[in-house]
């Protein structure tokens, strides 16, 4: 029996039709779920099946917390390679960015776990009030050749953006996000202004940031600034097929970052972010048509970083199809 048949229909999981009683288009794109379904029963972590669950069959959040759970340290972060490219049990600044993603996208970025973690990011935190891109505690653990250094110290917005963004987003106030904030207006204000050089990964970050921070009128004043600087610089490819298989071929070094140019849909992630402003419709369109041509025979979406090891290969592959989705799926592309 075809599993997209017993799709359970709920709030947080589209309804799909039994075989035979869909157009050829709704069927073409149950297909796919399946096939994704499939994929991620075959080689995902635990954790990513039960979001997978949660997102796309009606599961439980208590079953993504519970697995999520696995990852915790004893000092209130997240390590065990949650970050597919951060190996070893220590907790890092980057994990807790994957953490505060997996619980904002089910509705549980809260209580006294998120508490334990924000004492986490203060302890860690440099003399500026921001987080390192690592820690000196990963010293000694296999870790991405493009990762920095756990020696450099120096506060990053690749790390400090998106957790100050999530944590404003869901209103959680910590008396380490006031100094944190500060940091990420200023590194926002000089990339936006051409003070900082401009890394893709970065704008990623600086996005994350401005969709969550509170003070709307200036991140929409900033958005602005920062998308006219992407623009001339070409910093997003706008046609985005052969990106991924392109940055696979490249050297692996830490001069390049872990993928190619990011994509339209890679920036704006939902309709709803400042950075969708910054692309025309049909731009938008032709990614998200990259984006669904993207998905592999065996069901399974590319990652967008580069391989370096084949265990962190396949964790990534397992995290894009489900970002894949949840991107199609809040741009009312059918899953």
């Amino acid at each position: 029996m075809d599993r997209s048949a017993r799709l359970p229909s709920s709030p947080s999981s589209p309804s799909v039709p039994p075989p035979g009683s869909a157009d050829p288009a709704q069927s073409a794109e149950s297909s796919a779920l399946s096939r994704a379904e499939r994929f991620v029963w075959l080689t995902a972590r635990v954790l990513e099946q039960r979001r997978f669950a949660y997102h796309f069959l009606g599961g439980g959040a208590e079953a993504v917390e519970t697995a999520l759970a696995a990852y915790l340290g004893a000092d209130g972060g997240y390590g065990h390679a949650l970050e597919p490219d951060l190996r070893g049990p220590v907790s890092q600044p980057l994990h807790a960015v994957h953490a505060l993603r997996v619980l904002d996208g089910i509705g549980r970025c809260g209580g006294q776990r998120v508490e334990r973690l924000c004492r986490y990011l203060t302890s860690v935190s440099t003399p500026d009030g921001a987080l390192p891109a690592c820690h000196p505690s990963l010293r000694g653990y296999p870790a991405a050749p493009w990762v920095p250094s756990a020696d450099d110290r120096c506060g990053d917005l690749l790390t400090t953006g998106p957790v100050v963004g999530l944590l404003h987003r869901n209103e959680v106030w910590h008396a380490w996000l006031f100094r944190a904030t500060d940091f990420c207006w200023a590194a926002v204000t000089a990339l936006a202004e051409g003070g900082a050089m401009t890394r893709p990964y970065a704008v990623a970050a600086a996005v994350a940031f401005l969709d969550g921070v509170p003070d709307r009128a200036r991140a929409e004043a900033a958005a602005e600034r920062l998308g006219r600087r992407v623009r001339e610089e070409r910093l997003v490819e706008p046609v985005p097929a052969p990106a991924v298989e392109a940055a696979q071929d490249r050297p692996l070094s830490a001069d390049h970052g872990p993928g190619g140019p990011l994509r339209v849909h890679d920036i704006a992630r939902t309709p709803g972010s400042l950075a969708r402003r910054w692309f025309t419709d049909a731009e938008v369109e032709r990614s998200l048509d990259a984006l669904v041509a993207a998905q592999q025979e065996d069901g399974g979406w590319p990652p967008r970083e580069r391989a370096w090891t084949p265990g962190a290969a396949l964790e990534w592959r397992s995290l894009s199809t489900i970002e894949a989705l949840l991107t199609l799926r809040a741009y009312g592309r059918p899953v």
